[in-house]
């Protein structure tokens, strides 16, 4: 990972701050400006003069598959940022496709819908839903079991996911609604 240094009140910062702006920006609602130098690399970050800490720019991501079994795009966490207390990705839900019901152990989640209608099953065996379209706001409380559908058999739907774990996969635990149902129930699992 490369490392470049600028003064954080210089004129980078508009262009560096233009990045928080991302999910208004994809959604249509304000223009990207480049009318600066280009954003560094990956993983970059500014060191502000005196040895302060500046910020840390993530630029293009790589996919990966997540413990959900969705696509997704690593923005801001404790790897790629030296974020403490966050993290932000951009995860993608294929036509027709769900991630695996799953929990985040003792963390919070935010979901913000770029694209697409998103049917989140929750609760004890997934049977409470909400459906949500482009331009909602989700919260996740801790531990409760969830899955996010894609309502579409043909667009692929784009959310940006920030949780209160800078460690963005290692708190997210697999849950089995029918498990869970036989465990409330009293009975053994098949």
């Amino acid at each position: 990972m490369r490392h470049r240094t600028f003064h954080p009140c210089s004129r980078h910062v508009s262009r560096r701050l233009a990045v928080l702006a991302l999910p208004l920006i994809l959604a249509g609602g304000l223009t990207a400006a480049h009318d600066h130098e280009e954003a560094p690399a990956t993983g970059e970050y500014a060191q502000a003069a005196g040895g302060e800490q500046g910020i840390v720019v993530v630029s293009a991501p790589e996919e990966i598959v997540s413990r959900q079994r969705l696509p997704q795009f690593v923005g801001i966490s404790g790897a790629t940022a030296g974020a403490t207390g966050l993290s932000m990705n951009l995860v993608v839900i294929p036509p027709g496709a769900a991630a695996e019901p799953h929990t985040h152990s003792g963390y919070e989640s935010v979901v913000y819908l770029l694209e697409g209608r998103v049917e989140t099953r929750y609760g004890p065996g997934l049977k409470q839903s909400v459906i949500n379209e482009a331009g909602d706001f989700l919260f996740i409380p801790p531990n409760v079991p969830h899955q996010p559908v894609n309502l579409s058999d043909t667009e692929p739907a784009r959310a940006i996911v920030s949780r209160n774990d800078p460690n963005e996969q290692e708190h997210v635990i697999p849950y089995d609604p029918a498990a869970d149902a036989a465990a409330q129930a009293g009975s053994p699992t098949p």
